[in-house]
């Protein structure tokens, strides 16, 4: 079936009897219409395709079974006592154990009464036993309904049970197979090259399955028919990207060309030369800004390897180039930090900066509105207050996002679309902290051309990491006084996931006294997130000019603070972090002369999970590489920090297990625009529809 001729999307209403409240459940799902039903995958597979004799049940099987009722009792137990019913066979007994039953439900179950049930076998007191199976009394003479094939569980909601969802999903299939629902969009070429079978073909052994299936390859994912599926998805994705790359490079941007004094003058004053790669890099953005059309480029590389240099640089092309600059970051601390080195970077040079925050007064507020909306102020850094309503920028010529991944996408186009400039678009800056994987950048971030300073400044100290149960919070302790009694200073990082922000700050506060009365010769300070603006400054001005020995705080932290001197970092809760916010933070030290530790301590007995990321710390300091681990343990969601945004999320598709497709996914997408341009709205609509990202260009 070719797309032009597909069906087009089904909604629910007036199909199979779903009503508002129905089609709301299945929103929760993510099921929104009728081919939604299709891509609903089973999560596992139940075998009642046969009836296993009571004689041969094993322990930890899932089985279907018949049998008589032999005793009908109640036991102690529960609240309401337990039923127990032994069921025979011939060749074997069985007990049925049920702690929440109806008195109805008693009643049936009595001696002499045939039943049919599946469940898994347990060991019991007296024999196997099952504990709430799922049964049905056996009227003489009915025949035991073995199923034809594999029976799927499907993920589901409160209000909508298996036998729901596998009504609706066979109505789907059926759909399906009329040619209503379900448009075949991959080509039989790209099918063929990669040994795939048809939509109609995979959904159909995917949600019907023989009893001969190889079940654990379609668990594993690794089956043709999920492959198909996978593929699918992950081209839907990336033909979104690509779209948006085009749309965003057919409108014209300002050629950013000057003579490169401004750009000079500022690697002159540096106390520093660039690295190589930060020198590749700066030319890499640089190139872009001379085009005519927009530069989309993601700086990425690791802690404190020089990127917010390479912003300052790019900002004094624009400048010298006769346009404005904004620059936004994800919290007030991190924009401050910025403020601050543009500041100390660009004044020398004759060229104003200004920051904008949500907490300026109206009064500092209207004047740093004024000034931008008549010029005067060329570059303004500020977290999400630089895109209110209010704020405009005449000539906007640079628009630099830090730390992509903790804003939504339609907040960095808000930024974008502030240029009072109405017949051209910004150059657009990304940067992030947080290393990605290249399997993982090439897919999420397919929009953007990708720039990597892979190397660190040199003299830069080594960290010794090390792994501690909170039960030798005693030696920690010391630890610090020793390390603070040397002139040196140190982090302690109260972490709780999960948790309010105001739980999170009540933490920190009480850790903060407690150490300070456990260390009362230091001068120990709190930064946590609900800290008023002045009162974080205030703090941190004091750990910066060493008057605070001992900073105690909350993951705030994490990016943006530069303290030299602070060479000792304690992380307690550890292993309730990913490995990609540990490393940030452990960023914050090994930035002065000495040699400096961070001591990851835990709480309890650690998981399996828990173990391997903390001693994934202790072996590497590698960003990427740590960025590929978190990758494989937690999935790109957690690590592109977009659970919360809706971004990126998959069905069915997984970057770490499907990695090897991508490479396909690359080259049939272009191929697709290219050859079969009326398939790639149908595909993005399938697999993203309403939640394409980037939509409003």
């Amino acid at each position: 079936m070719s797309a032009a001729a597909g069906a087009p999307e089904l909604p629910f209403a007036g199909w199979e009897g779903i009503d508002a409240r129905r089609a709301a459940r299945l929103a929760k799902l993510g099921i929104r219409k009728i081919e939604d039903l299709l891509f609903h995958l089973p999560l596992r597979y139940e075998d009642r395709s046969r009836i296993l004799p009571l004689g041969r049940v094993r322990p930890g099987q899932s089985v279907l079974v018949t049998g008589v009722v032999e005793l009908a009792e109640m036991a102690p137990g529960g609240r309401r006592g337990r039923l127990l019913c032994r069921i025979s066979d011939g060749t074997g007994c069985l007990t049925l154990q049920f702690f929440n039953f109806y008195p109805s439900q008693r009643k049936r179950l009595h001696p002499g009464v045939r039943l049919q049930c599946y469940g898994e076998v347990r060991v019991g007191a007296v024999g196997p036993q099952m504990i709430h199976p799922q049964w049905r009394v056996l009227a003489p003479g009915d025949p035991v309904c073995a199923e034809e094939g594999l029976t799927p569980v499907y993920p589901a909601t409160e209000g909508l049970n298996q036998a729901s969802l596998r009504r609706l999903i066979g109505g789907a299939l059926k759909e399906l197979m009329a040619g209503r629902a379900g448009a075949e969009l991959l080509p039989q070429r790209l099918r063929e090259e990669l040994g795939l079978p048809t939509l109609l073909e995979a959904l159909r052994l995917l949600h019907a399955p023989s009893p001969f299936a190889a079940v654990t390859e379609i668990m594993a994912r690794r089956h043709p028919a999920v492959r198909r599926i996978v593929l699918e998805e992950l081209l839907a994705h990336r033909l979104s990207l690509l779209r948006l790359r085009s749309q965003q490079l057919a409108k014209p941007a300002p050629r950013l060309l000057g003579a490169g004094e401004l750009l000079q003058a500022c690697l002159a004053r540096l106390p520093f030369q660039l690295t190589p790669a930060q020198v590749r890099v700066m030319r890499e953005v640089a190139g872009d800004m001379t085009q005519a059309r927009p530069m989309l480029r993601l700086v990425q590389g690791d802690v404190g390897c020089g990127k917010t240099v390479i912003a300052a640089l790019a900002a004094l092309t624009a400048v010298e180039a006769g346009w404005q600059v904004a620059f936004m970051a994800p919290t007030e601390l991190l924009a401050e930090q910025h403020y601050r080195n543009f500041q100390r970077w660009l004044t020398p040079l004759g060229v104003e900066s200004t920051w904008f925050t949500s907490r300026l007064t109206s009064t500092s507020r209207d004047e740093h509105i004024r000034r931008l909306a008549n010029g005067e102020i060329r570059v303004a850094v500020g977290t999400h207050a630089l895109f209110q309503a209010r704020v405009d920028f005449p000539r906007l010529g640079l628009a630099i996002v830090d730390e992509q991944h903790r804003f939504g996408v339609h907040q960095r186009l808000a930024l974008k679309n502030k240029s009072g400039a109405q017949d051209v678009q910004p150059h657009q800056l990304i940067m992030t902290a947080t290393p990605i994987p290249r399997t993982l950048a090439m897919t999420a971030y397919a929009d953007l051309d990708v720039s990597v300073i892979d190397e660190l400044p040199p003299g830069r100290k080594p960290i010794t990491t090390v792994v501690i149960p909170d039960s030798r919070r005693g030696q920690v302790i010391e630890r610090i006084r020793h390390a603070c009694a040397e002139g040196r200073q140190a982090y302690w990082v109260c972490t709780l996931v999960g948790e309010s922000e105001a739980i999170q700050a009540q933490a920190a506060e009480v850790t903060a006294k407690r150490l300070q009365e456990s260390l009362p010769e230091l001068s120990v300070g709190l930064v946590h997130g609900r800290m008023k603006g002045a009162q974080k400054e205030l703090v941190m001005a004091g750990f910066e000019s060493g008057q605070v020995q001992l900073l105690v705080a909350t993951t705030v932290i994490e990016v943006g603070v530069d303290v030299p001197n602070a060479s000792l970092m304690i992380i307690e809760n550890a292993e309730r972090l990913g490995l990609a916010q540990l490393h940030q933070l452990r960023g914050r030290i090994g930035r002065g002369e000495a040699a400096s530790s961070c001591v990851l301590m835990y709480h309890g007995r650690l998981s399996r999970s828990a173990r391997a990321r903390l001693g994934i710390l202790r072996q590497t300091r590698d960003g990427f590489r740590i960025a590929q681990c978190d990758l494989e343990l937690r999935g790109p969601g957690e690590l592109l920090g977009i659970r919360q945004t809706g971004e990126l999320q998959y069905r069915v598709a997984d970057l770490a297990r499907d990695a090897d497709l991508l490479a396909d996914v690359q080259r049939w997408a272009a191929l697709l625009l290219q050859d079969y341009p009326d398939r790639v709205d149908a595909l993005i609509a399938r697999w993203i529809g309403e939640g394409e990202r980037y939509a409003q260009v």
